[in-house]
């Protein structure tokens, strides 16, 4: 499978988890030998107007995480176009789904996912979209960018009970008639990671649902990085999805 990344993913750009070293090399380990990678251009500054606020993009010009933070969207822009096709998974850093148009936080800066559907959007390539973000933390900026669109439907699966997570996921994809299944796909819901519920073969799970979705539906899927802080198993998490998505 196609997965979009970059070395330079790999810096340290900040601080914060996110940014960790060796969270980027951990999950290039586990997929190594297995995907075909596929490098991203930085996204249009105006595929990242189409979103935020000038005021907004100056803020993260400021703080010196532009390029970096221009090249995840453009990540996200790369996976989305090729899983209209294909199967994708964008490898990418830093994350996105809490970046609202004016504002960010929880080590976001662009909204990553939003900035590839509204761009699908624009140029005709879609007319709706399903986004399931499974990440531990819920995704405000995917929200308040999307959630008024029209076009799009978001499932946030809120529950603490395993199984009826997954019976959720479950139950709203066999209910969308989406023709982009796209995913905000945090991996810090793990029970070795920070949320202590799913297992892994719960993200290849969620993965052939999404596979199964976008071919009932005769469209398209796609995953972009989120969360997922625990090194030791945040690859095989990853590679787990990624195999799930790949399930003919």
């Amino acid at each position: 499978m196609k997965v979009v990344y970059s070395e330079d993913f790999k810096q340290v750009y900040t601080s914060d988890p996110a940014a960790a070293p060796g969270r980027i090399e951990a999950i290039e380990m586990a997929l190594r030998g297995k995907v075909t990678y596929i490098n991203p251009d930085e996204a249009s500054k105006e595929d990242i107007l189409r979103v935020h606020t000038s005021s907004h993009v100056s803020s993260v010009e400021r703080e010196g995480v532009y390029d970096i933070a221009a090249l995840a969207a453009g990540g996200a822009i790369k996976a989305a176009e090729i899983g209209l096709s294909e199967p994708c998974f964008a490898v990418i850093r830093p994350p996105g789904h809490h970046a609202s148009a004016g504002s960010a936080w929880g080590f976001c800066y662009f909204n990553n996912m939003s900035i590839a559907l509204e761009k699908l959007k624009n140029e005709g390539k879609i007319k709706k979209a399903f986004v399931l973000d499974f990440d531990l933390h819920y995704g405000d900026g995917n929200v308040n960018i999307l959630g008024g669109k029209g076009y799009v439907t978001i499932l946030n699966p809120t529950t603490e009970n395993r199984n009826k997570y997954l019976k959720s996921v479950e139950h709203n994809l066999a209910q969308t008639d989406a023709d982009i299944i796209a995913v905000s796909a945090g991996f810090d819901n793990h029970e070795q990671d920070w949320g202590g519920l799913l297992k892994t073969e719960d993200y290849r799970y969620m993965g052939k649902l999404v596979r199964e979705t976008a071919k009932r539906n005769q469209g398209g899927c796609f995953g972009i990085l989120e969360g997922g802080y625990n090194h030791s198993v945040l690859g095989k998490n990853v590679l787990a999805f990624i195999e799930g998505l790949e399930e003919k």
